[in-house]
């Protein structure tokens, strides 16, 4: 069972639920950037859970499912067609052997995941088949004529029993107070969640600037680089916020103001450049 890329878009990514475990020597989690969406395309193709599936930004991946596969296309809501007719979202579809999947323009979010029944059977890297854009682990970022092969199911296909929301176009992120907030001038927290800010076109996997009116950074002491989290919210010098995103580094030496919560998370994979962000504790 296997899929050929015709087109990978603008980045084609094979993810999983990530590597954790392993920060002691250097290696971050990596893994989905939206992982609800990675949960319910496993769930509704019988897949195990931590079974890898594509991350697809934005429009124009292209492949052909060279034998008969279950697919289901999950997170970013947009155009999608099978053969030419128009392929559901997130609602299990037979793809037949030959026939080819096209993604068209977006209507919300920014990413897609495309699981396929028994997930994508690519080699892992210590535990994981995810492909981390900043330490280069994992698979390759996918290129047109690629062959992906297939894993084995766990379960049989099911049909979903609730639909998820599209993703929203500028979302309210809940936040937790940083590890390192004593060290900034009083009142940056508050006005961090006044905003309001938008998102900078600096913006991946790795990390989302923010703009907007600069937070105060005060006398704060450049620190030793210390691990962080996916949701890290560092304030660099400049005072506008940086989110940090599955494939982050670490601190560089600025102080970790905020961490959203982890039900907020999946929200980073939708943002694009000038959507509103507002941050509530």
């Amino acid at each position: 069972m296997s899929l050929r890329v015709l087109d990978p878009g603008p980045l084609a990514l094979v993810e999983d639920h990530g590597r954790p475990g392993h920060a002691a020597v250097g290696v971050g989690r990596s893994g989905a950037m939206d992982r609800g969406a990675l949960r319910l395309a496993n769930r509704l193709l019988g897949n195990a859970r931590d079974a890898a599936a594509l991350e697809l930004l934005g429009a124009g991946f292209t492949a052909r499912f060279e034998t008969p596969t279950w697919i289901s296309l999950t997170g970013a809501a947009g155009a999608a067609t099978l053969d030419g007719a128009a392929l559901a979202r997130v609602l299990p579809t037979l793809a037949p052997a030959g026939s080819v999947l096209r993604l068209g323009p977006l209507t919300a979010g920014l990413r897609r995941t495309l699981g396929v029944r028994g997930g994508i059977a690519a080699p892992p890297v210590l535990g994981s088949r995810s492909r981390d854009t900043l330490s280069a682990l994992g698979p390759t970022p996918l290129r047109p004529g690629d062959l992906l092969a297939f894993g084995l199911p766990a379960a049989p296909v099911l049909l979903p029993d609730w639909w998820p929301f599209d993703p929203p176009r500028n979302p309210v992120l809940r936040v937790l107070p940083g590890p390192r907030l004593d060290l900034l001038p009083p009142g940056t927290w508050q006005r961090l969640l006044t905003g309001p800010w938008h998102l900078s076109p600096s913006a991946d996997r790795i990390g989302l600037r923010l703009t907007g009116t600069p937070l105060p950074t005060g006398d704060a002491p450049e620190l030793p680089s210390e691990a962080l989290v996916h949701g890290s919210i560092q304030l660099p010098p400049s005072g506008l916020p940086v989110l940090f995103g599955p494939d982050h580094p670490t601190t560089g030496g600025y102080p970790v103001l905020a961490v959203i919560a982890s039900p907020s998370l999946d929200a980073l994979a939708h943002l694009t450049p000038g959507d509103e962000v507002r941050f509530h504790a």
